[in-house]
């Protein structure tokens, strides 16, 4: 019953988040005389008519479910600003965008769960002094600002990275990775921080629990006791955080695939935006939704495997 109502849930979400206009699309609508998103626009859903005196949103409602219904057979239709398959330019910049999305999460937890630990473990001392102020560094300064300063450093200065130079994964492996490190990081930083507090204050409320007491006064090392009890039942609401992270990893690699060049999704959609190529606007935007809603359907799941009380 709890997986077949977050499934619904998903679906629901899915569909709904795409009623929305795209700026400027009444003005092209009237001028394109178009019929279908697939084939380049939406005035022509209405007959010629349904764009005049306001009643394009009409067309442009009609078009949108013939649109889903061309989505379900894999048509996300034709891209008005490359004249190519909205599918196949999502698909040859997603592996980009995807990869620098994990490889900032997994940075992420790596780095932000064992100093989160740390900080509540040291509670009031040097180093929770130090990871404190760390945190506030992070969160003040822009990913953006972290992106230049990185290309800066190790990039320009240290020669350690190659800098405005993406290498596939079937290329050579490791030198993808190299391109994608300085991304990652920049994305990753404000998120450490951000997990790092909550994972911090959540310790902090869970070792004033009753359990706590009681599995030190049965002679549980002080170890055992965050690692095994306090970690465990603290991690439920970071995991919330984390899946919500996601999306901001994702919003926040439309502006590190600018800083880095990288030919991902983050600069297809801003390119489509900007020649308001609808199709393929409306096509990332539901490939992102679809990422994002079925991140936090897992994370949904990773409840149960925490917490089995959870229904």
């Amino acid at each position: 019953m709890f997986v077949t109502r977050r499934m619904l849930t998903l679906v629901l979400t899915l569909f709904f988040c795409h009623r929305a206009d795209l700026p400027g699309l009444s003005d092209y609508s009237r001028q394109s005389g178009a019929c279908d998103p697939r084939d380049g626009g939406i005035a022509g859903a209405g007959g010629g008519a349904g764009t005049e005196a306001g009643d394009w949103r009409s067309a442009a409602s009609t078009v949108f479910f013939s649109w889903i219904s061309g989505v379900i057979q894999f048509d996300f239709g034709q891209s008005l600003r490359f004249s190519e398959p909205v599918l196949g330019l999502i698909a040859s910049r997603l592996p980009v965008t995807f990869s620098l999305a994990i490889m900032s999460l997994l940075l992420t937890i790596i780095v932000a769960v064992p100093l989160g630990i740390a900080a509540a473990r040291a509670r009031g001392k040097a180093v929770d002094l130090i990871i404190s102020i760390g945190t506030q560094l992070g969160l003040a300064i822009p990913s953006f600002w972290s992106g230049i300063m990185l290309i800066l450093i190790f990039g320009l200065l240290l020669k350690w990275f190659s800098v405005s130079t993406y290498v596939p994964w079937s290329e050579n492996i490791w030198l993808s990775l190299k391109s994608l490190t300085l991304p990652a990081i920049a994305l990753a930083i404000p998120q450490i921080a951000i997990v790092v507090r909550y994972l911090r204050t959540t310790m902090l409320e869970q070792i004033g629990e009753d359990y706590v007491r009681t599995a030190r006064s049965k002679g549980l090392k002080n170890s055992s006791v965050y690692y095994r009890h306090v970690l465990k039942n603290a991690l439920i609401p970071v995991i919330t955080v984390v899946g919500v992270n996601f999306g901001e990893i994702l919003a926040g690699s439309l502006v590190i695939e600018q800083v880095f060049t990288l030919p991902g999704m983050g600069r297809l959609l801003i390119t489509a935006i900007g020649s308001r190529d609808f199709p393929l606007v409306q096509g990332m935007v539901l490939l992102i939704a679809l990422i994002v809603i079925t991140v936090n359907f897992i994370v949904d799941l990773s409840y149960r495997w925490l917490n089995p009380k959870i229904r």
